[in-house]
């Protein structure tokens, strides 16, 4: 009977050890999970470039736009105004710049189908051609162009200037609601490859932020 006992505690003797390196293996993972940071969400996109006013007419468009899977356009970030206000001169006729001109962003014209849009629907989005250089910043904050959040999923960012007549560059990228904080991989293409102008917009980027 003693020797029973004595193998007993001894069993439990050996196997105390092996315990306690389980428990303290629980321990550091419960740490870990606890200490453990979630990934902020991001909660807007940053689009900005350097632009560069350019001489001579037909120059100095541009328009900021966000679309869905789709290619439907969910907002408008930024569009010049002489591409939706036109320029009376003497005794012309007010017109539309895209009318007057249609080489005048004409993707962003098609696309947001921009002979349906009210001039207050337009107003809304338009603003001054810049007459000096300098970074031009634009946000998106994930909402449409009611105001309302848009659903998680994927979106493409574009930028489209016209640089000089019917030369034109757009710059274009997608991305995800889901994505990490960080740069948007943009690409480009330029009707004209030797155009002069091409100084007008460099730099180009967009840049999704958590916000914290």
């Amino acid at each position: 009977m003693k020797k029973c006992f004595i193998a007993m505690m001894a069993a439990m003797l050996l196997s105390m050890p092996a315990a306690r390196v389980s428990l303290a293996c629980y321990q550091g993972d419960a740490r870990m999970a606890h200490g453990k940071k979630a990934r902020p969400k991001v909660k807007s996109l940053e689009v900005s470039f350097n632009y560069q006013k350019q001489a001579g007419p037909g120059s100095n468009q541009y328009a900021v736009w966000i679309e869905n899977e789709k290619g439907e356009v969910i907002k408008t970030l930024f569009v010049t105004s002489f591409t939706t206000k036109g320029r009376v001169r003497g005794n012309e006729e007010p017109m539309r710049g895209y009318v007057k001109r249609p080489n005048c962003v004409p993707t962003w014209v098609k696309t947001v189908k921009a002979n349906d849009l009210t001039d207050q629907q337009l107003d809304a989005v338009t603003g001054a051609t810049p007459q000096a250089g300098g970074k031009q910043t634009f946000i998106w904050d994930f909402t449409d162009q009611q105001g309302k959040k848009v659903k998680q999923g994927k979106y493409r960012v574009i930028v489209e200037a016209t640089l000089y007549q019917a030369s034109d560059i757009i710059y274009s990228g997608t991305f995800s609601t889901q994505d990490n904080a960080g740069n948007v991989v943009l690409t480009s293409k330029l009707t004209e490859p030797k155009e002069s102008h091409q100084g007008m917009i460099t730099d180009v980027k967009a840049v999704l932020k958590s916000g914290d």
